[in-house]
């Protein structure tokens, strides 16, 4: 019991001191400052890059910790993965529920906002069958996203939650940036709202044009014990619900089982 409380803990991972993070961030642009007047130019433009560079990198790599922690990996070796799908509800989401109880998989949707108040009915379902929920921003501002100041990533993550905890009976406690891109300011808004940030291990590109046999050769290398695997549904090529089939089927001759935290 103990290590599992230390587990769920481990994978809970809330921003605990975001706004220091973001006093750090800006003492490095001072640093700069004062290098440049000290030093000359030359020390100073080459920190002033270097500062910008990490920001640049940590924005754009869905996997960087340095804004705010995220979840990677599930803790230990067990067997057994988490399945992530974005972008529902769709027409895709009963279809994908189906499969999912055929091959008794459990899985959590990171659902849009605008999306779950458009098909509520959906969203009961997911929970009805035993899936997670989770916050994947209320209007997925795709191209957008990486650049919102801290009001509007405050507007498009409470937005959601207050929907999901309307539709849903419950706020969820997982949430995923909008194509994984994030920035300096959402720190404080996920340690708000008590939101662990999820990346993944584990992508086969599926949400852009695709067939399942790429999306398979690309994701089938990282389908380990303790990997995040990201999905989508309501792609427009139309083969999310047969790539997950093909996933579930890898799992099981892997001996790997699909369960939530």
């Amino acid at each position: 019991m103990i290590g599992g409380m230390e587990a769920r803990a481990t994978q809970h991972r809330v921003p605990r001191t975001p706004r220091l993070r973001l006093g750090l961030l800006a003492l490095s642009q001072v640093a700069a400052v004062a290098l440049w007047w000290w030093l000359g130019w030359q020390a100073g433009l080459a920190l002033l890059l270097l500062s910008h560079a990490a920001v640049l990198w940590s924005t754009f790599h869905p996997r960087s910790q340095l804004f705010c922690p995220a979840l990677v990996r599930l803790p230990g070796d067990q067997p057994r993965v988490w399945l992530t799908i974005d972008d529902g509800p769709s027409e895709d989401t009963l279809p994908i529920l189906d499969l999912l109880e055929a091959h008794d998989a459990k899985a959590t949707f990171f659902v849009v906002g605008a999306r779950a108040r458009a098909r509520p009915e959906l969203v009961r379902e997911i929970v009805r069958r035993g899936h997670g929920l989770g916050n994947h921003s209320d209007s997925h501002p795709q191209a957008a996203f990486w650049r919102l100041g801290p009001g509007r990533l405050e507007a498009e993550i409470a937005a959601n939650q207050r929907s999901l905890a309307e539709i849903a009976g419950s706020a969820p406690r997982w949430f995923r940036s909008v194509v994984g891109h994030t920035n300096p300011f959402i720190g404080p808004v996920l340690a708000r709202h008590g939101l662990t940030r999820v990346a993944w291990s584990a992508r086969g590109f599926d949400g852009v044009r695709c067939t399942p046999d790429q999306v398979l050769a690309r994701i089938a290398p990282d389908l380990k014990p303790g990997a995040v695997v990201l999905l989508h549904e309501g792609a427009a090529h139309g083969h999310n619900v047969e790539i997950l089939r093909r996933v579930l089927v890898a799992l099981e001759t892997q001996k790997l089982s699909a369960t939530v935290p």
